[in-house]
């Protein structure tokens, strides 16, 4: 149900955007809380894809509710390319865009670790009502060696947006968290073949998931 969802919506407030303050040390990021207007986060939050197992998966493996689907049009739209474009100063017209969405954290979640160079920016917008875990607060680093290591540490609030140029050392993780964590990930990349490959990969991931969950199952014993 999408309940009093209007089609005019704005999901994102790009002057807030545009006016975060950007930081280079030690590498381009910024932060900009409420990016998502409070009006707007009860549909999303409503219609978030229901996902109960932890991992990442390309928002084509659902079927979105009208709210979402405009959501996301609006986050791979060009108004919001030349914002993150201009703030991080790096040319993104003509790359491909890839969003996965995460909706629960487990164990192995938030290791250390910089993006692959096929990325050339990542954005995260959480979508979690509210955050009281002293775990899953993104921390973004100096180095691989530790999660104390850091320059800043960011709350998965409702509607927070974070947004980093992908480089050799654009370290980040986060302690462990348990249970529901709703993550919307964009990554604007070199080229559309990494859309597809990552896109298979994470299909077939799930599979494997499903299969392995089935067969541990009571039914299927």
């Amino acid at each position: 149900m999408t309940g009093s969802y209007c089609p005019a919506m704005q999901f994102l407030d790009l002057d807030r955007a545009r006016h975060a303050k950007l930081e280079t040390d030690p590498f381009p990021y910024f932060v900009v809380p409420g990016f998502i207007p409070a009006a707007a986060r009860p549909a999303l939050s409503r219609d978030f894809p229901r996902i109960d197992k932890v991992g990442s998966f390309p928002t084509t493996m659902f079927e979105m509710s009208p709210a979402f689907s405009d959501f996301i049009r609006e986050l791979e739209g060009p108004a919001f390319r030349d914002v993150v474009a201009a703030k991080l100063q790096i040319d993104l017209a003509g790359r491909p865009t890839m969003v996965t969405v995460r909706g629960q954290s487990g164990a192995r979640d938030g290791n250390i670790h910089a993006d692959s160079s096929t990325k050339l920016v990542t954005v995260l917008i959480y979508l979690n009502e509210s955050w009281e875990a002293p775990g899953g607060r993104l921390r973004l680093l100096r180095s691989s060696d530790s999660l104390d290591d850091m320059v800043a540490e960011v709350p998965p609030d409702a509607g927070t947006l974070l947004a980093f140029r992908v480089t050799p050392h654009s370290w980040h993780g986060h302690a462990p968290a348990f249970g529901p964590r709703r993550v919307v990930q964009l990554n604007w990349v070199t080229d559309q073949s990494v859309v597809r490959r990552e896109r298979a990969r994470h299909i077939l991931s799930a599979r494997v998931k499903r299969l392995l969950a089935f067969a541990k199952s009571p039914a299927a014993g």
